[in-house]
């Protein structure tokens, strides 16, 4: 095909003149309408829709101090620590570009679970926007993968011996978990190797895989369009013209929205950094400022607060938790094969089977494991799992507002009862609260078809505020 050069007028001047240029060879103005200036979202977002765009702006704030920290950090067992004590002590405002980075890990996992929990209450992950949901599950899991390598990077106590805790628990995987352990880190133990390749992945491996993930997840997005609080696809209302009547041009209108949003959460940022960076132990652990030492193990090994809800499922899982396991199992089985042919009802029972043996055969630890992966993991599956007449919580029936209401409560308290030492009555609570938790998405094909549904709007719910 011939290449055209865009026409320009003859009155157009140089910038005019040098974006015709640009349009000519690469689709920056197309690119700018289709995601910016013509690209319609819903006109009644609310304030849960600030967090998407927050989480934009905290991944390029972690690259950025991430590309700083990296150039006096030393990948060395011998120097690792050191090099962290440099930076905080010596390199002018490194104490800062340090403390934006780890107040920046936490509070990319706030703004990232807000909006987890924002697409799960107005059913964002509903068709047609199953692939947008799943990209977005993905960048949950390599955020999570990339926190975890960069936790062992200031080679501190809590960092040193949370890896070693973590990289173990790979070893309790039937036949492969050994080698896969070893593989992990490198060596027999956790030292040298292990931090070098952790530090590979956290700088170069996953933030790559990660914002190829975010635009995915944007493009996506932008192809089938945005949610709206009232779960109403205002591409079905068009004006002559083909733009949605319920929509708004996401530049200026939500750009400058963002921007409100972006300020109140700078200040709240900028209040952490400067007056509570360790936050009472939650951001950084007092631990973690005491060099790493593989002969003395702190009394209470925990990881960072944003993994405790997924630790404590973990160590919730003990043998004797394994019978009431299989029960809840069987019992949501159950549920699920009512009114199901007779072959799947025999698959089931084959399932239960697999699982008696697996209980009888394999330890508690492997199972933790499971647990641990599987309640992440899970998150995938909600597109199918989610059986409700309607998209928002707002139409739904008043008691699945409860549902989720203590499905928040249960994630909390696995969360808190993960960072306090182990004792036998956080045990029972974090079994109760793993079985509600893995309840909630069991169970969701049953109870979210239930109840008498309102009657939804055929265009958005909107008051202008």
């Amino acid at each position: 095909m011939a290449f055209h050069e865009k026409e320009v007028p003859a009155n157009a001047n140089a910038g005019q003149k040098l974006l015709a240029w640009v349009d000519s060879r690469f689709p920056l103005t197309a690119t700018v309408k289709a995601h910016l200036t013509e690209y319609y979202a819903p006109k009644n977002f609310n304030f849960w829709y600030f967090f998407g765009a927050l989480a934009i702006v905290v991944l390029a704030l972690q690259i950025v101090t991430g590309i700083f920290l990296v150039m006096h950090y030393k990948p060395d067992a011998e120097k690792a620590f050191q090099s962290v004590e440099y930076i905080m002590r010596e390199v002018p405002w490194g104490w800062l570009v340090r403390y934006m980075h780890s107040t920046g890990a936490s509070m990319f996992f706030i703004v990232v679970y807000l909006h987890m929990f924002r697409g799960l209450i107005y059913g964002s992950y509903r068709k047609p926007r199953e692939l947008v949901w799943i990209f977005g599950c993905a960048i949950f899991l390599c955020l999570m993968a990339e926190a975890f390598f960069g936790y062992l990077l200031p080679w501190g106590q809590m960092s040193y011996w949370g890896a070693q805790v973590i990289v173990n628990l790979f070893a309790a995987i039937p036949l492969i978990g050994p080698d896969l352990s070893l593989w992990i880190r490198g060596d027999y133990v956790v030292g040298d190797a292990t931090l070098n390749r952790f530090f590979s992945f956290h700088v170069i491996a996953i933030p790559l895989v990660l914002v190829g993930l975010v635009a995915a997840h944007i493009v996506a997005l932008h192809e089938v369009g945005s949610n709206n609080p009232d779960g109403v696809e205002i591409k079905e209302t068009l004006d002559e013209n083909g733009i949605p009547l319920d929509g708004i041009p996401f530049h200026p209108f939500y750009s400058v929205h963002d921007v409100m949003g972006l300020g109140v959460f700078l200040m709240i940022f900028a209040f952490i950094v400067f007056f509570a960076p360790e936050m009472g132990g939650y951001f950084l652990e007092a631990n973690n400022f005491e060099p790493a030492n593989p002969l003395q193990t702190p009394s209470h090994i925990a990881p960072v607060w944003y993994f405790t809800p997924f630790y404590s499922m973990l160590r919730a899982t003990t043998s004797e938790f394994l019978i009431p396991m299989w029960i809840f199992a069987a019992s949501i089985f159950w549920l699920a094969s009512r009114g199901a042919p007779l072959k799947i009802k025999g698959l089931f029972l084959a399932i239960l089977g697999v699982l008696a043996i697996a209980f009888y055969s394999f330890d508690a630890k492997f199972f933790g494991v499971l647990v641990m992966g599987g309640s992440v993991v899970i998150f995938f599956f909600l597109p199918w799992l989610d059986n409700s007449q309607v998209k928002s919580i707002r139409y739904r029936p008043a008691f699945h507002k409860y549902i989720y209401a203590v499905f928040v409560v249960c994630f909390v308290i696995l969360g808190y009862l993960g960072i306090k030492p182990p004792s036998p009555i956080a045990e029972k609570i974090s079994q109760v609260c793993t079985l509600f938790y893995f309840g909630f998405f069991l169970a969701m094909p049953y109870w979210s078809k239930l109840g008498e549904f309102k009657s939804v709007p055929k265009r958005v719910t909107f008051a202008a505020h």
